[in-house]
């Protein structure tokens, strides 16, 4: 019996313990993240679908939506650059994403800067 309540406690113990991947500083962790959405970015198509570039991207750091004289328009924000070791990922840190009625029609500020 004592050998069965150590084998219980060891594995709840045990899944408590849970890695999640990446550099335990983190400095890693956003590099990589990074130059991976830079490399992504650059291989995409204009006219590709929302959902293939979610598929190809994956989540984004932030995002809006809202329609323009009828149109469906969303932005992705992937983040693509460092500017402050402060642990958030803020919107000059990253480059957007443009789709009008769920095609891709651009990226970066001067194609977001235009729908403003």
């Amino acid at each position: 019996m004592p050998g069965l309540i150590a084998i219980l406690l060891l594995s709840l113990a045990a899944t408590g313990c849970v890695y999640v991947g990446g550099d335990v500083s983190g400095d890693e962790d956003w590099k990589q993240t990074q130059d991976k959405n830079r490399n992504a970015i650059s291989s995409l198509d204009l006219g590709m679908s929302f959902n293939a570039v979610v598929e190809r991207m994956g989540t984004p750091d932030d995002s809006e939506a809202f329609t323009d004289n009828g149109d469906e328009v969303r932005v992705l924000f992937y983040r693509t650059r460092h500017t402050n070791s402060d642990g958030e990922t803020t919107r000059d840190e990253t480059t957007p994403l443009v789709f009008r009625n769920g095609k891709l029609i651009g990226w970066g500020e001067e194609v977001y800067g235009d729908l403003r």
